[in-house]
């Protein structure tokens, strides 16, 4: 597949939309062995409170849409072992939710988890590929190939093939993050309206709002307004924790470009 990854690129590139990139790349994964495809990116991985965000994507193929309802309305999504391991390692894996199966997932599975593996199993879904993307500001996604049924013979299978995966799944996740708009960078813990971001931008680098009405050529009780609001939509207490907030769920960022 190496010698195939030029090719690859260029046929994604040929897609204009994001899920005909993800058609492209669901084509080239059932090549390899793979049945269904899971494909998520996260803005930012933790909360304030140390818990597993919420992604902003999340795109399936082959697999039953309930699945996005029980990932971010039923939380699954924040107790997947699949996830768990994701954000502590760069290295695809090979992943089995049956107990008795030693796989990296197998120390996270726990009561707590046991809804995730019931809802793949009844499935299923039970095996598959996982290959995390950890971006340099600290967002990621991964790209995970599904197996119905798999069984040890598909894991020698997987294991086998597992680097073509890898670098599959980053030449796509490439090809799909230039296509993400605006809503998908945000975490959705807050929507901040431009004058809200513009105002709180300079609150970090230190500018009274005096001064900040100066730069924006508003007046002040205006510039107090627009950080009041930032403030009582991130849930902060004061401008300082406004623009920790803020800062810490990337929201005073301009888009970012890709760059591994």
């Amino acid at each position: 597949m190496i010698d195939e990854i030029g090719t690859i690129r260029r046929q994604f590139t040929d897609h204009q939309t994001l899920d005909g990139r993800i058609d492209q790349v669901f084509e080239a994964m059932k090549a390899i062995g793979f049945e269904a495809l899971i494909y998520d990116y996260t803005p930012v991985p933790y909360d304030l409170d140390g818990e597993i965000m919420i992604p902003s994507l999340l795109k399936l193929r082959n697999i039953s849409d309930d699945m996005h309802d029980y990932w971010f309305n039923h939380g699954y999504f924040r107790i997947d072992p699949v996830q768990q391991v994701a954000l502590r390692t760069s290295t695809p894996f090979f992943w089995n939710y049956d107990a008795e199966a030693d796989t990296l997932i197998r120390r996270f599975m726990t009561e707590d988890t046991a809804p995730v593996a019931r809802y793949l199993s009844e499935r299923d879904m039970s095996t598959g590929v996982t290959v995390p993307v950890h971006m340099p500001r600290g967002d990621y996604a991964t790209v995970t190939g599904v197996r119905f049924g798999g069984d040890r013979e598909f894991e020698r299978h997987a294991l086998r093939y597992i680097a073509d995966f890898n670098l599959l799944a980053h030449v796509f996740h490439e090809a799909a993050y230039s296509l993400f708009d605006t809503k998908t960078f945000s975490t959705g813990k807050a929507r901040l309206t431009e004058r809200e971001r513009e105002c709180l931008r300079y609150s970090a680098e230190g500018l009274s709002a005096k001064e900040i009405s100066r730069v924006i050529d508003r007046s002040v009780p205006t510039v107090v307004m627009h950080l009041n609001a930032a403030a009582k939509k991130l849930g902060a207490k004061n401008r300082t924790q406004a623009v920790v907030r803020a800062t810490h769920y990337r929201l005073l960022e301009d888009r970012p470009s890709y760059n591994l």
